[in-house]
């Protein structure tokens, strides 16, 4: 079976409230809408720093969410000198904390991760590609340079869109890109 890949670069889930406390009452808006329904890539930018380094203009992701998250790549943590976990999102247990600034102010909390590798998917695709049962799966990604991702976790939700999100490190790893086709491989 197939699935379309979505390559997730660094990113920013805020709060409305970090929101305005980042961009004083400025209203987020939409720059580009992501495949999944009601999500979108913000005009807003910001800054994420440590006392090693800084990302500058890394997107703001919308719609608002109820906790704060920063979610960077492993190559990432290595300029910033921080040693996030991998996790779901909205796991914070153990994040590193970071200082995200924006035009208007600046917060600092722990909220950073590296997002577990997951395929989108609603209950009804769920059923018809019997997924049920399926917490975590293989995919095999890549032609030239292809690799098998084990732990891929099957991410249900009401409107979810089937696509495989995985980020830079392992794009780049395998050579693919946004758009590219993955194989699910069965048990």
């Amino acid at each position: 079976m197939q699935v379309k890949i979505g390559v997730s670069n660094r990113h920013v889930h805020l709060t409305k409230e970090d929101f305005y406390k980042l961009f004083g009452k400025e209203n987020i808006t939409i720059k580009n809408k992501l495949t999944q329904q009601s999500e979108f890539s913000s005009n807003s930018v910001v800054t994420i720093k440590t006392d090693k380094s800084t990302l500058d203009n890394v997107r703001v992701l919308g719609p608002f969410r109820e906790y704060t998250q920063v979610e960077i790549s492993k190559t990432d943590s290595y300029k910033l000198g921080i040693n996030p976990p991998v996790r779901d999102s909205g796991d914070l247990i153990d994040s590193e904390k970071v200082t995200i600034i924006g035009p208007n102010g600046q917060i600092s909390k722990k909220c950073c991760i590296i997002a577990t590798r997951h395929i989108h998917i609603n209950h009804w695709d769920r059923v018809r590609y019997d997924f049920l049962n399926e917490k975590n799966i293989k995919v095999r990604i890549g032609n030239e340079k292809s690799i098998i991702l084990e732990n891929v976790k099957v991410k249900e939700t009401d409107n979810g869109i089937l696509e495989l999100h995985i980020d830079t490190d392992d794009a780049n790893a395998s050579l693919v890109k946004t758009g590219d086709m993955a194989e699910i491989i069965t048990n």
